[in-house]
């Protein structure tokens, strides 16, 4: 939308206007008007450089007032784009906004969703990152912090939540009664919050350092015989007790809520005390540990928030990173502690480093700490880099600081700058003073330079079979070539009688340069296996010697988790560099998977070789290859433990890439309730749909089937996957109707433009495909100028035409992008589309070069 924008320099600029410390809101919505608006009136108080002149934000259809110090201004004249200016401020200030706010239904603002299940209507609010001025008037940027006193009119039946604990509920009218919340603590409007609705509401508490703490889950009311409480109140307790210890500071608010919402954009947002989480994580069918381990991961993650985001707020986006990094970090420690996923890091070095290792390899790479000039700039960079490449780096921190070390700067952190805003700069004055080291060279390489090293082991072995030298080569792309310190470990793995890799020595040291030679490895043995970042201290790529990379090909699944959770991702990384050919990746997985006890990396690791299919295969080899996995996918589900997570796993993989007729009428089988398929094998709503899918992409159901599980499952859920299976059918009809109901209307819910865009590509239809790229090209400039940030995103991203995967399709991209006028924000999108392409045609050739 134009005139939405906001630049870091105003940003300053008005925070150097208004004393933030002194803003107090009361915020009055009337949630009982229409099902387009709801009437919003808030009253600001604040203090101001006096004569100067500011402006609030505010995104609304229309504004009815305006008064200011007590003087109705012109709101017609004052009110433009997504400004209310404010002219002539006094020392003390007082303005009212009376405006009409619209729901939204693209997971911003307050979002309005309709259950077809009851018919009920369920708000909720998300307001990261500039979107709380899509309901109420105010300083839309984190370092103006206030206080927000909420009242609300809503129909007597429904709950309310907000950041604070209900002052009280009134009887206003027939049917209609008033909630008046409590004062806040100063936050930022991004982690205000809003959730409305009957929603269905269970209890608890929680015993913390300064007493009791009361807990609360939410959902629909058609989701709470699935809302497992005890399973999520025993993951939040586990996290309360131990952040409470290790921050060393009690929880900062009266309460912790946790919504599980609908059509909701991310996996959660950390609104203060009211974490609204996407529903999709209260499962209604049987899902693998893997997802409760995410799950756990997410609500982890979101309570790590309440005092490193909440408490302490970053002053600008500029540190956006470092918000979600910590809390990355912070979970991933919480679970591997605290809870049962003891292999929480084994996890975090197969799903979000290799999220980050793609990110940083894409023409779009940024430093950890990016420029973040504008709102523009911060939408596109909730990415990989600032998640999971700056968790990395945090765990390099506390590995060359001491851990001990850097939980004691955290702490006196947070009770320095307890209900202010910080920069980078304040966490490490005092991770300086705890650990006596200068962070300044780090911060400089690490944090605001961009791309990934790669270390790779030089060997020279001698005639008795022992290194005489073993040296770690440490190299960097043209483009990024800064060259790092890296704190790692070496291991030396054999392979036992049994064929067992074991480790026999270990050692850890500093790499930095071109070449460190390790000098402790000479006169060892040499070993089976030598695996470069042992323990996975730092953020790189890791390279194998030619005798390890055939021990890791014969012996991978004999490994201990976490070394073996590294070798998956310096093979899957090999795989997407062209190292290592598709059809090797392929074979390396039918051969591993089988026996890998991490499901979380079992799931990952079958997407990845999906992908090598799909993208990286030679297209002349392509259908052996698919005949070839699909047919070890289904002799491997059919060896599993009857009703086993690996089981599911791999039945779902299956499922996903049939394609013979065989095959087909197997999944058809299990859809009429087959027990003969795969034995043990539950096939609940979820399977389902994604059985029933895969037979209408390759052409075995149809609409009928569609129409008839929809009746089946007439649910939000069963909605989206009947979006998803229709645009997914091979026809030309089906195409043309999925893109004017994606691209050329936007009548479509942020949910079931998600379905239908996730639909429309599928790797098997790539002729039907085809006449596409040219309208997709045509269509992005529209749809960034017309649509919000994140609809247009989806669109931009989810249509880019990757399955097509060929020099062609590349070639047009590429001389789009040479006259097209379009903002560098919607240009990154489809920079980062072309630079998967050229990556998919690099390995094609590695793949196409090892047949022969």
């Amino acid at each position: 939308m134009p005139g939405t924008n906001l630049t870091r320099d105003e940003a300053r600029a008005r925070a150097e206007t208004i004393h933030s410390s002194s803003i107090d809101y009361h915020v009055a919505l009337d949630l009982t008007t229409d099902d387009a608006t709801f009437s919003s009136t808030t009253t600001v108080r604040f203090q101001a450089e006096q004569g100067a002149t500011t402006w609030l934000d505010l995104i609304a259809p229309a504004v009815t007032e305006v008064t200011f110090n007590g003087n109705a201004l012109d709101h017609e004249r004052v009110f433009a784009d997504s400004r209310i200016t404010l002219p002539e401020l006094a020392a003390e200030n007082e303005v009212k906004v009376v405006a009409d706010a619209a729901y939204m239904r693209t997971g911003e603002g307050l979002h309005r969703f309709v259950d077809p299940v009851d018919d009920e209507t369920y708000l909720y609010t998300q307001f990261e990152v500039a979107d709380a001025r899509r309901v109420f008037a105010c300083f839309d940027q984190p370092d103006l912090k206030g206080t927000f006193t909420f009242v609300l009119d809503v129909p007597e039946h429904w709950t309310i939540v907000s950041n604070a604990p209900a002052a009280r509920v009134d009887a206003l009218r027939e049917g209609v009664r008033r909630w008046t919340f409590e004062k806040t603590p100063l936050l930022s409007p991004y982690v205000t919050a809003i959730v409305a609705g009957p929603y269905h509401e269970v209890r608890s508490e929680f015993d913390g350092r300064n007493g009791s703490i009361p807990l609360g889950l939410f959902c629909r009311r058609s989701l709470a015989e699935h809302l497992d409480a005890d399973e999520l109140f025993d993951v939040t307790r586990r996290g309360f007790a131990f952040f409470e210890d290790v921050f060393g500071l009690p929880y900062p608010f009266a309460k912790y809520d946790q919504l599980f919402v609908p059509e909701f954009n991310a996996g959660a947002m950390e609104n203060a005390g009211a974490v609204t989480i996407r529903d999709e994580y209260v499962f209604r069918s049987r899902v693998t540990d893997a997802a409760y381990e995410r799950r756990a991961e997410t609500i982890l993650h979101e309570l790590a928030h309440m005092w490193f985001g909440d408490l302490v707020t970053m002053r600008w986006w500029d540190d956006l990173w470092l918000n979600e990094s910590f809390a990355t970090w912070a979970s991933v420690l919480a679970q591997s502690e605290s809870t049962r996923w003891t292999e929480a890091w084994t996890t975090f070095a197969v799903t979000e480093k290799l999220w980050a290792l793609r990110q940083d390899q894409l023409p779009s790479t940024h430093p950890i700490s990016a420029d973040i000039r504008d709102l523009e700039d911060v939408e596109v960079n909730f990415d990989g880099i600032t998640y999971a490449k700056g968790a990395s780096a945090l765990k390099q921190v506390v590995a060359w600081v001491g851990r001990d070390q850097f939980v004691a700067g955290v702490r006196a952190y947070f009770t320095e700058h307890a209900w202010g805003n910080t920069s980078l700069s304040d966490l490490f004055t005092h991770l300086e003073h705890t650990s006596g080291r200068d962070l300044s060279e780090w911060g400089r390489q690490w944090l605001q330079t961009a791309g990934v090293n790669t270390l790779r082991p030089i060997v020279s072995v001698d005639d008795d079979g022992a290194y005489s030298s073993v040296v770690v080569e440490q190299t960097a792309a043209p483009d990024h070539p800064v060259l790092r310190p890296h704190r790692v470990a070496i291991g030396l793995y054999d392979s036992e009688d049994d064929g067992t890799l074991s480790r026999r020595h270990r050692v850890e040291l500093d790499v930095a340069g071109e070449r460190t030679e390790i000098g402790e490895l000479t006169g060892e043995r040499q070993a089976d296996l030598l695996l470069v970042n042992d323990d996975d201290l730092t953020f790189a790529k890791i390279r194998l010697d030619e005798r390890s990379r055939q021990a890791v090909l014969r012996s991978i699944a004999t490994l201990p988790p976490l070394p073996r959770a590294l070798c998956w991702t310096a093979a899957t990384d090999m795989l997407r560099d062209a190292e290592l050919p598709a059809r090797e990746y392929v074979e390396l997985v039918l051969g591993g998977i089988e026996h890998e006890s991490v499901i979380s990396v079992v799931q990952h690791v079958l997407n990845s070789a999906r992908t090598a299919i799909v993208l990286y295969a030679d297209p002349g080899d392509r259908i052996r290859l698919s005949a070839r996995w699909v047919t070890g996918l289904r002799e491997l589900a059919g060896k599993a433990e009857p009703g086993s997570d690996a089981q599911l796993a791999l039945a779902r993989a299956w499922a996903t890439s049939v394609a013979s007729n065989e095959h087909a009428t197997e999944l058809r089988a299990l859809l009429n309730g087959s027990d003969d398929v795969l034995p043990g094998l539950t096939v609940d709503t979820e399977l389902r749909w994604h059985l029933l899918q895969r037979l209408v992409i390759i052409g075995w159901a149809g609409d009928e089937d569609i129409d008839a599980e929809l009746e089946r499952d007439p649910t939000a859920a069963g909605e989206r996957h009947a979006a998803y299976a229709r645009a997914a059918r091979p026809t030309e009809q089906a195409k043309m109707d999925a893109w004017a109901s994606a691209v050329e209307s936007d009548e479509l819910p942020n949910a079931l433009l998600t379905a239908t865009v996730q639909g429309f590509a599928q790797p098997e239809q790539r002729i039907l495909l085809q006449p596409y790229v040219g309208q997709y090209l045509n269509s992005i400039a529209r749809a960034w100028a017309e649509r919000t940030h994140d609809s247009a995103q989806t669109i931009i991203q989810g249509l880019f035409p990757r399955v097509l995967a060929d020099a062609t399709t590349a070639s047009r991209v590429r001389e789009w992008l040479e006259t097209a006028e379009i903002p560098d924000a919607a240009r990154r999108l489809v920079v980062e589309g072309l630079a998967d392409l050229e990556r998919a045609l690099r390995a094609q050739a590695c793949d196409r070069e090892a047949a022969g």
